[in-house]
């Protein structure tokens, strides 16, 4: 195991940078996840720390050893792809002995490994068979296999659960982030998933066309995001957005206004809110609303409303029997409230 410092890591292709100036530092052991909309950069990165991808400029250390110029091969990471690469004429051990074999390593150690990691991953009953005799999951656990055996430094994943309907997916990201508690090894996830990048990461890598956005815990980020972009990506349902004016005593959006106390200049503004800090409140209302869409979830209900020209989600009761057209109240948590700079995307308050 080891750490990984990428140090202003920049990959151009022809005269534009597929990532710019990228640096982060991850400690031993711990699982980072990069996380950005489809082409923000994320598998460059990715294919740049397995050595696929050779950087235009700056840095990068597996360990205190600097990569630039080391190939793939000699790189000790091991990677597991979306598509599985299982090798169909050989059966479940084969493939994850395979990488073992071409390194030559005794056939007493070999054994001993693919064992253990069918054990870890509960496919020993599963060791002979070849890979069109297996599930979805059952192929990627072997794609896990074959890269654990190997121990490498450092594991590299490229969206390995995105091929899985939505029910294995979720077993087996439990799973998965149970073995990494096993294994312990250094791990860089990339996914577009952020509900994946929320449950699995020690910490979050957000990436935007090319550029990190922010980095920090699940929670730091969900509870603190830097700007418009993280605010929205990471949350399901996404944060509510809508545009705004401070007047200094209140908050204006179209005709409907509520007061406010901030420490803020007068202006216009993005106002964002996650639909769970939304309460149906006919005492206090901050605004009324008209509900569109209604999405029941058994504990609880999505629901959409129009607010001033505007779309909104909140979660309501089921309890509350809602119909379409209903105007509701509304009054939100005016600690959890977050304005935007309505032409760069900063978060300006809190």
């Amino acid at each position: 195991m080891a750490t990984v410092r990428l140090d202003r890591i920049t990959r151009r292709f022809s005269k534009s940078a597929a990532v710019e100036e990228i640096t982060f530092e991850i400690p031993d052991g711990e699982f980072w996840v990069l996380v950005g909309p489809s082409g923000c950069g994320k598998s460059t990165i990715l294919r740049t720390i397995a050595g696929l991808e050779m950087a235009t400029s700056g840095s990068l250390f597996i360990g205190d050893r600097l990569m630039n110029q080391v190939p793939a091969r000699q790189r000790d990471v091991a990677m597991v792809f979306q598509n599985y690469a299982l090798y169909p004429h050989l059966s479940v051990a084969e493939n994850i002995a395979f990488g073992l074999k071409m390194r030559q390593t005794e056939p007493k150690t070999i054994q001993e490994r693919v064992e253990s990691v069918a054990r870890i991953l509960e496919i020993s009953h599963l060791l002979d068979r070849k890979p069109r005799q297996l599930s979805g999951g059952q192929q990627q656990r072997v794609a896990l296999g074959r890269a654990i055996a190997r121990q490498p430094q450092v594991f590299l994943l490229d969206e390995p659960l995105s091929n899985l309907d939505a029910q294995l997916r979720d077993g087996t990201r439990t799973e998965l982030k149970q073995l990494h508690q096993q294994v312990g090894i250094t791990t860089v996830y990339v996914t577009h998933d952020q509900v994946e990048a929320m449950t699995l990461a020690d910490r979050i890598v957000v990436l935007d066309r090319g550029k990190i956005q922010q980095i920090g815990t699940p929670q730091q980020i969900y509870d603190r995001p830097i700007n418009r972009m993280v605010a929205t990506f990471l949350g399901s349902p996404p944060m509510n957005l809508m545009p705004a004016t401070f007047t200094g005593s209140s908050v204006q959006i179209g005709n409907q206004s509520f007061p406010v106390s901030l420490d803020l200049s007068v202006g216009q503004f993005d106002l964002g809110i996650r639909p769970e800090h939304i309460s149906v409140d006919a005492q206090e209302p901050h605004c009324l609303a008209e509900v569109s869409v209604i999405e029941p979830l058994g504990r609880e209900v999505l629901v959409r409303v129009v607010l001033e020209g505007r779309s909104m989600n909140l979660q309501t009761d089921p309890a509350l029997n809602l119909r379409l057209g209903d105007r509701l109240p509304l009054r939100f948590d005016l600690d959890r409230l977050f304005l935007f700079d309505s032409i760069n995307g900063d978060r300006v308050y809190p």
